[in-house]
């Protein structure tokens, strides 16, 4: 098998980009940007992977070729959109290192964008429920975040209250939004303000507030992926040590949904496949679409023990100063989620971290870096754990 490693990244803005009216100009920030950061010409690229989730925020579909507006070098080369709801991004890079494995090519490059806030509100809600069971839970009252208010809910009745840790994890990645130049929200809203309900921080869905929910973004992320042999003459490669992808059943109702059970072997695995164990990783980017979702994967990842992850957050454990920070970067809930972004975006945040390159954001310790991305509820699982190469 031939495996790749990251040699290049590109990362826009998240949030209202009014001067970015539609994907094809998103697409164009990120795409030459990663290929001039890969230190190659845009001609040594053998296929591009797209990864646009779509399903109503935007009226172009078929947007693979969209990125030929941009680097047109890639004319009668592959490129494929890709879709798993929230894991969109991460599809994508799984299907330019399948492509790079079979031998098909030797440089990839990946590209996610999604455009949402020119999208109303109500409708916003109504696309997100795609990614849930509609059979059964089209009429949940507040959309997906009513899924997850639901979720929450369970898991208060089995494990206790954790409305105290949920804020401790909104007032942590809110501060450390602060460090990164690319979030949406980049204010320290601090415990107090995420605790309390008011009528800047309502509740959207029972028990969740607006600060326990992340935002509604457009943004855009690229990577360039080689082949080992082509990365170790390149300025910079991250290893993928673990690459898993794990899907689950998609109505909630058939699973034991406050264990994100898929989530949990997706881990799992991916410590199988390193050679590792929770212990050994240095950071942690993981998806926090809700609050709730961040305390569950604490579980989930081997950090705490079940119905103990909001011992992770009230403790301290996942701080920037912790055993195991996650969400550096300020997660979903500060960074901003533009869906078919969010898992390159993670990519290249976690890439970043692991050759100093994260600014404000850098850790003094990042010899081994985890991702976790997710679509819909813990349906589609995706991990990887990312090391510096050279």
């Amino acid at each position: 098998m031939t495996e790749s490693c990251i040699i290049g990244w590109a990362h826009s803005p998240f949030g209202k980009l009014e001067d970015a009216p539609d994907l094809e100009t998103l697409m164009a920030r990120v795409a030459r940007v990663a290929i001039e950061d890969a230190g190659i010409a845009p001609e040594d690229v053998d296929a591009g992977f797209v990864g646009v989730f779509g399903e109503g925020f935007t009226p172009q579909g078929f947007p693979a070729s969209l990125l030929l507006q941009s680097v047109p070098e890639l004319r009668f080369k592959p490129i494929t959109r890709f879709e798993n709801a929230c894991a969109t991004g991460s599809a994508a890079i799984h299907g330019a290192r399948d492509f790079i494995a079979a031998g098909r090519g030797r440089i990839a490059l990946v590209v996610g964008a999604e455009k949402m806030t020119s999208t109303p509100g109500p409708k916003v809600g109504d696309i997100l429920l795609t990614a849930s069971y509609r059979k059964t839970e089209q009429d949940i009252e507040g959309g997906f975040a009513g899924v997850f208010g639901r979720i929450a809910e369970a898991y208060f009745q089995r494990h206790g209250d954790q409305s105290d840790a949920l804020a401790a994890i909104a007032a942590k990645n809110h501060k450390n939004g602060v460090d990164n130049p690319w979030a949406q929200m980049r204010r320290d809203l601090g415990y107090e303000f995420c605790r309390t309900e008011s009528e800047k921080n309502p509740y959207v869905a029972r028990p969740l507030k607006r600060t326990d929910c992340s935002l509604v973004s457009d943004g855009a992320a690229a990577l360039v992926l080689a082949d080992a042999e082509t990365a170790q003459s390149m300025g910079k490669a991250i290893r993928f040590r673990a690459a898993v992808q794990v899907n689950d059943l998609l109505p909630i109702a058939a699973r034991d949904i406050v264990r994100f059970e898929g989530a949990r072997e997706a881990w799992a695995r991916a410590y199988a496949q390193a050679g590792i164990t929770v212990a050994d990783l240095s950071f942690v980017e993981t998806h926090d679409c809700f609050t709730i979702a961040e305390l569950i994967e604490y579980e989930a990842m081997g950090l705490a023990a079940e119905g103990q992850g909001g011992r992770a957050a009230l403790e301290g454990w996942t701080a920037a100063g912790g055993r195991l920070p996650v969400n550096r970067s300020g997660g979903l809930k500060s960074k901003g989620h533009p869906i078919g972004a969010t898992g390159v975006s993670m990519h290249v945040l976690a890439a970043m971290q692991l050759t100093g390159a994260a600014g404000a954001m850098q850790l003094p310790k990042a010899d081994l870096g985890g991702v976790f991305n997710m679509g819909g509820a813990a349906v589609a699982n995706y991990v990887s754990v990312l090391e510096r190469a050279r």
